[in-house]
């Protein structure tokens, strides 16, 4: 009899202590999925990207238990804790730490249906939602410390090598889904916003807005609950993708909004955000940051073009998502102050 694979095993319903009655996969470039009925198993591919390195067992239980620390402080009812996986026979077992082979993070299922990116793609969120959300975030984020650590992602020199890495990683797509003369204009507006603003920028060191945040804030990672709203999947793997001023994170969400057609229902989550901190600079800030985030979308999008196993509909369903991207930040930049 040949050993299954580990995948494999957490495919089959039976490899779970609570016996589920299905398993449904989902896999990233990154990760496996595991869905069951009640719970969820996620599991790191072993893959080094440069900007993220899973490729050694311990390097995979350490960002696993990243994943499992840092999301708690925004659900921490839905991340139950990290689980070894050792080998048994030519199987496995979960839970298990004779032989350890893997770590899997264990999650509560989520309601599918109460995904805020359903809700908007079904007509259903509202401004209530979002007014929710606002002050359920505020109230996290003004959990989460800004220390000296912290405070060094804040400083300009920082954000200005982000914005330039952006700009720089996306020159050779001007003339396809961007135009030059709309990558100048954000390139411009972006280097000058930073140049004209230095102060407010220290400011928002100084008055403790530089914190371990989320990163990657947007409608799929949030779910609507009517008793409870859960924020989930944040950056484990890169410091820089995750530290950074507050208003990046908020920015990114309503950002989200305005790219799905609904730029009242980001208005009414800001609106609620900074009634609930006090936090009125954050608005100050918005518009950069919203081009900021619209512009990485545009960015990763277009890697996509590069990847030679995409067949020619998905590169232009690519080619085509980028362009809203790189349009909307290009719209910001034009907006009157």
């Amino acid at each position: 009899m040949t050993p299954i694979s580990l995948v494999d095993f957490l495919g089959d319903p039976r490899s779970y202590p609570e016996r589920p009655d299905s398993v449904r996969l989902i896999q990233s470039h990154i990760s496996w999925v595991f869905i069951g009925d009640h719970f969820v198993y996620k599991l790191k591919k072993p893959v080094d990207f440069g900007f993220l390195d899973f490729s050694t067992r311990e390097k995979r239980r350490f960002y696993t238990q990243e994943e499992f620390r840092l999301n708690s402080r925004f659900s921490p009812e839905v991340y139950i804790g990290v689980l070894p996986i050792s080998r048994r026979g030519r199987s496995f077992v979960i839970g298990d730490d004779t032989d350890i082979v893997e770590y899997v993070l264990l999650m509560k299922r989520l309601s599918d249906d109460n995904m805020l990116s359903h809700l908007f793609e079904t007509g259903r969120a509202r401004p209530e939602h979002m007014d929710r959300l606002g002050r359920h975030l505020a109230t996290v984020y003004g959990a989460i410390r800004s220390d000296d650590h912290a405070r060094s992602f804040g400083a300009l020199d920082t954000i200005g090598g982000n914005i330039r890495e952006n700009f720089d990683q996306t020159r050779a797509y001007r003339g396809g889904p961007i135009s030059e003369a709309a990558f100048d204009a954000i390139e411009a507006w972006s280097t000058a916003f930073m140049a004209d603003n230095q102060t407010l920028f220290e400011a928002r060191i100084a008055d403790g807005h530089i914190k371990d945040c989320h990163g990657d804030l947007h409608l799929q990672h949030i779910c609507m609950d009517e008793d409870a709203i859960s924020v989930f999947d944040c950056i484990e793997f890169n410091e820089r993708f995750r530290f950074g001023d507050v208003a990046s994170d908020i920015a990114f969400l309503a950002m989200d909004c305005d790219f799905n057609d609904r730029p009242e229902l980001g208005d009414a989550f800001v609106q609620a955000f900074v009634e609930a901190s006090g936090d009125l600079d954050l608005l100050r800030l918005l518009r950069f940051y919203k081009v900021y985030r619209a512009y990485v979308r545009a960015k990763v999008t277009s890697f996509l073009l590069n990847d030679p196993g995409l067949d020619d509909d998905g590169r232009r369903k690519a080619h085509d998502r980028a362009a809203r991207y790189y349009d909307l930040a290009h719209r910001y930049v034009l907006l009157n102050d």
